[in-house]
């Protein structure tokens, strides 16, 4: 599987890098600059591009901007956007087209070895892979607006942030120690609740959750 990587911190792109190749992925090219990495993108056709949001010569989200554009020449070209902090903003523009291939982590996520390159793969798989943080904000600005998602029990909150971050119910369950039945449950429950359609497939169902939450900005 073939990586684009876009970062300007040379340690930790450096890190990256190995964290990548030690689990057998190419590097097509690791770059520290905006220009380098709308270059990149370009030329190389990779499966996937990880891209720090802030990069030269702007340091404000050239990075981000270089992916949307290349998203926009290569409709769902997977990328997997790094970011300091939690920037609602961003994580509504990656949605905005409405397909998968997209991933949202804080930079912290990376010194999980087993969780980044998790969110890598789903995404380069065209699935989706948002950070905990960003679904945890969605959630808490909606929750006072919107009497369907005060309706949603306890179990079934902890059950949609999971939902919405990417995983399947096979994963829920797992991470929960029930039974995928259960979850499955709580799934159907939580759709009829927020008056959305049921579905099987993995991806449209976050990208129906994500857009439900992000409804209303």
């Amino acid at each position: 599987m073939r990586v684009v990587l876009a970062e300007d911190l040379f340690l930790l792109r450096d890190g990256l890098v190995r964290l990548l190749q030690a689990h057998d992925f190419e590097i097509a090219a690791a770059v520290e600059t905006g220009p380098e990495l709308a270059a990149a993108l370009a030329e190389l056709d990779p499966d996937v591009a990880v891209v720090d949001v802030r990069l030269p010569p702007t340091h404000t989200d050239e990075g981000l901007q270089c992916a949307l554009d290349a998203r926009r020449k290569r409709p769902g070209l997977p990328v997997l956007v790094l970011s300091q902090h939690v920037e609602q903003l961003y994580a509504r523009e990656l949605l905005a087209d409405g397909s998968g291939g997209v991933g949202y982590l804080l930079k912290d996520r990376v010194f999980d070895a087993e969780q980044f390159v998790d969110a890598v793969r789903r995404v380069a798989a065209g699935g989706t892979a948002m950070d905990p943080q960003v679904i945890q904000q969605l959630l808490a600005r909606r929750s006072g607006e919107d009497r369907p998602l005060a309706r949603l029990t306890p179990r079934e909150r902890e059950v949609l942030e999971l939902m919405a971050q990417g995983r399947s119910n096979a994963a829920i369950a797992g991470k929960l120690v029930v039974t995928e039945r259960a979850i499955a449950k709580h799934t159907a429950n939580i759709f009829a609740k927020l008056g959305l359609e049921v579905s099987d497939d993995d991806n449209r169902r976050v990208l129906a959750v994500l857009a439900y939450l992000d409804h209303g900005r």
